[in-house]
């Protein structure tokens, strides 16, 4: 029997790429480790109990997005007590690679900024895909950018000349 195909890649495939994204948004929306492992858990046995049919890999991007985003929003509601990460040691976090100060400095926005800048930096999505995702108009995301970045600009202390 042939091996399930999405957007043209396998199961496994999925998953070895798009796995940091996903573990990414599901840290960055709540924010404890525990249950942004569950959330990611639940995003890809979505992905393999519901085999949906995707138009290409932006298709199955912003799918896995807005699934993990949804996963999230759950497990808040049914939790309504979680840690926040911003008493942790960042030396003893699970962030890895270049994007550790990124995601340091996104994890010290306020929600609705953090999501807009870590999808249109980290994950290179367009302002459209932004606002299909999250659902909102594309006006807000513009605007949440620009409002996201000054944000981390006061975080990292920005260029007194800009």
């Amino acid at each position: 029997m042939p091996e399930k195909l999405y957007a043209g890649l396998t199961y496994e495939q999925i998953v070895r790429k798009y796995s940091q994204a996903v573990a990414n948004i599901c840290i960055i929306r709540l924010q404890n480790y525990a249950d942004a492992e569950d959330c990611f858990q639940n995003t890809f046995v979505k992905l393999f109990t519901n085999s949906p049919q995707f138009t290409g890999e932006n298709h199955l991007k912003a799918w896995l997005i807005r699934v993990a985003i949804n996963e999230c929003v759950s497990c808040v509601r049914k939790n309504k007590l979680f840690i926040p990460l911003k008493n942790v040691n960042r030396e003893e976090t699970y962030f890895t690679d270049d994007t550790n100060d990124v995601l340091w400095a996104l994890l010290k926005t306020p929600q609705k900024y953090r999501e807009v800048l870590y999808l249109h930096y980290c994950e290179q999505c367009t302002v459209k895909d932004i606002a299909e995702i999250l659902k909102i108009n594309e006006n807000t995301v513009k605007t949440r950018l620009k409002r996201g970045r000054e944000k981390l600009k006061s975080i990292y202390g920005g260029d007194e000349r800009e």
